[in-house]
């Protein structure tokens, strides 16, 4: 069995030409690009919270610094570096290099270098901190969003937590949507692209980790506004759920509360000034990603949001996203 240091050294020493030090040192050394601010975020990853014990272990090397990399791009942030801390149950070879694989597939993919960190023994955790750079007063933020702006979301929301109820055994999704959900829960993409792409454009962003309703609450909240998603103006799902004869009445329902609750998703939700929706439909079109308008930022509590049917009416929604001490 590999000690500490030897299995850093065989697996996670790899060379960080952007850093003016890398891993071997008691710090790792960066020098931000001049004029720039360093926009930092950490998130954890927690076995039987996070992900499933039996989750392919490259699949979870590439979900650690995924996720954290979309919080980089909620802020319109350009990744550059990232450090790991783990905490192992032992010093198990083979599941350590399909991490690692994962991990630094994810890092190439979008241009980061990881420049340190720890291992420790004990229960299966991972903590990831992630660095990128933003101009000065440029950072997309949560308090920016206005009446009259309007809601959008990227991607599919509730793909994820699907793929999760089909793991867990509490749906079966008929093909080919089992390999979709699954592979949008544990191979997220974080939209960097996206982010960088919103920067004086969108008036406040957020990614979508707890649930779409509980994180646009979070923009409405620090925004001081209210917000009120439709739900016509979701991205459908009939393919999943059938129409006619073929209609799937509980799997709309399972569906629906994916979607606006599920979480997992790391997508970008974000906010608009209405007049500048056009942009929006563009940069949809030029990053070949599908963005929905699903609502409006409204005057109201701030905090507060509101979801409506066809009709115009008001829905209880009793779920609204994920709470780890809630």
């Amino acid at each position: 069995m590999a000690g500490e240091f030897a299995l850093i050294d065989r697996y996670f020493a790899r060379p960080t030409p952007s850093a003016v030090l890398g891993p071997g040192d008691d710090c790792a050394l960066v020098q931000p690009t001049p004029g720039k601010q360093l926009a930092v975020t950490t998130d954890m990853l927690v076995a039987g919270t996070h992900f499933l014990a039996d989750t392919d272990p490259r699949n979870l090397g590439w979900k650690a610094l995924a996720v954290n990399l979309s919080d980089l791009a909620a802020m319109g942030a350009t990744a550059r570096w990232v450090t790991l801390a783990g905490a192992l149950p032992a010093a198990d070879a083979a599941w350590i290099e399909r991490f690692a694989d994962g991990f630094f597939a994810c890092a190439k993919e979008y241009g980061v270098d990881v420049i340190g960190g720890d291992t420790t023994r004990g229960p299966l955790n991972l903590c990831v901190t992630a660095l990128g750079e933003v101009e000065p007063g440029r950072a997309l933020r949560r308090d920016g969003a206005r009446p009259g702006d309007q809601i959008w979301v990227s991607g599919r929301p509730g793909l994820a937590a699907l793929g999760l109820a089909q793991l867990q055994g509490r749906v079966s999704l008929p093909e080919p949507w089992p390999r979709l959900c699954i592979a949008a829960l544990e191979k997220p993409r974080p939209r960097l692209a996206l982010g960088q792409s919103l920067v004086g454009l969108a008036s406040a962003a957020i990614d979508v980790s707890d649930g779409l309703l509980a994180d646009l609450g979070h923009i409405a909240e620090r925004s001081g506004c209210a917000a009120a998603v439709r739900l016509v103006q979701l991205p459908q799902l009939r393919d999943l759920v059938g129409s006619g004869e073929r209609y799937d009445a509980d799997l709309r329902r399972l569906a629906l509360d994916c979607q606006l609750a599920g979480g997992d998703d790391y997508e970008l939700c974000f906010t608009v000034p209405a007049a500048r929706s056009p942009e929006v439909a563009a940069l949809a079109a030029a990053l070949e990603l599908p963005l929905w308008p699903i609502g409006e930022i409204v005057a109201g509590t701030p905090g507060t949001v509101e979801v409506f049917d066809p009709d115009g009416q008001p829905v209880d929604i009793a779920r609204r996203g994920y709470d780890h001490f809630g």
